[in-house]
């Protein structure tokens, strides 16, 4: 693990190249992907086999390409960080271009649940929603195992509005989000990781059975929530990003909590076909899995 010095060079790299035009930043973002690709053979593997299973209709030669344009996006993702973590509110307005109904949960006399799925452009939906609407938004976060990069992480998600940026460590447990909501705060949800079986349930993604958090819908249908899908994503050549807004997925929010997840999945997949080189290929999804079966890293 990177120890805290090299975590503060990292930082103060990301902070020198923040003030470069997004236009000179991107392309140095995908060169870093195209390094990170050579040098992250566990994360390689780990995209190439999520590929496989999730896309067989592709060649593997097909399916290394869309690996490798997926390390691409990812390397800007990393490096465009700086730009959320240091450049100054107006750039960011100007950067970001919101498609949709951004305005629903201000106007909403019900809670309202934002899934956010894993696209590698997901870290703009804090500045998005903090600067594009008034509505305060509990999210969950997951600890960094750095605690520069952990606090920085932190920084990057509250600072444009820290009295309505309301961010809870994964291990306190969903009370604290609960009373935010009941509080009047929107929610923001990424419910496309594996968290292990508990409160889980196998459901297809692209017909692989993925251990697939049951809470999101429970919790849409129990506490009569608007439920609000945002994808995020990467323009090419630098030009900005764009946070789509969408409806509800049909038959998310239901009593049976499978049948909804598996709904959630269904949609989950239309969106990943529309740009699947953003979609987060890096992470375990299946990682997880039935009982007998073997695992598939």
């Amino acid at each position: 693990m990177i120890g805290s010095w090299g975590a503060r060079l990292l930082i103060a790299l990301l902070w020198l190249l923040h003030w470069l035009p997004l236009r000179l930043l991107a392309p140095l973002g995908l060169g870093l992907g195209r390094l990170l690709w050579w040098l992250a053979r566990g994360r390689r593997r780990v995209a190439l086999v999520n590929l496989r299973l999730c896309l067989p209709e592709l060649s593997e030669r097909q399916r290394t390409a869309l690996a490798r344009q997926h390390f691409g996006w990812m390397g800007r993702s990393l490096l465009e960080r700086g730009i959320l973590w240091f450049a100054p509110p107006a750039r960011l307005k100007r950067l970001i271009r919101i498609e949709g109904d951004i305005g629903l949960a201000e106007r909403s006399a019900q809670p309202v649940m934002w899934l956010l799925p894993h696209f590698v452009g997901l870290e703009f939906m804090a500045p998005a929603l903090m600067l594009f609407q008034g509505k305060p938004a509990a999210d969950i976060y997951q600890p960094q195992r750095n605690p520069v990069f952990d606090a920085w992480m932190h920084r990057g998600r509250t600072r444009f509005d820290p009295a309505r940026s309301l961010l809870f460590n994964r291990h306190q447990g969903i009370r604290p989000v609960m009373r935010a909501i009941q509080a009047g705060a929107g929610f923001v949800n990424a419910p496309d990781m594996d968290f292990g079986p508990k409160d889980s349930a196998f459901v297809p993604f692209f017909g692989v059975p993925a251990c697939t958090l049951l809470a999101p819908a429970r919790m849409a249908h129990g506490m009569g929530m608007r439920v609000q899908p945002v994808v995020a994503t990467l323009l090419p050549g630098g030009r900005g990003y764009v946070l789509h807004f969408m409806p509800a997925p049909e038959g998310f929010v239901q009593a049976d909590a499978a049948a909804g997840a598996a709904a959630l999945n269904r949609w989950l997949e239309a969106r990943v076909r529309e740009q699947p080189a953003q979609y987060f290929w890096v992470h375990r999804r299946f990682k997880t899995r039935p009982p007998g079966e073997p695992s598939v890293y």
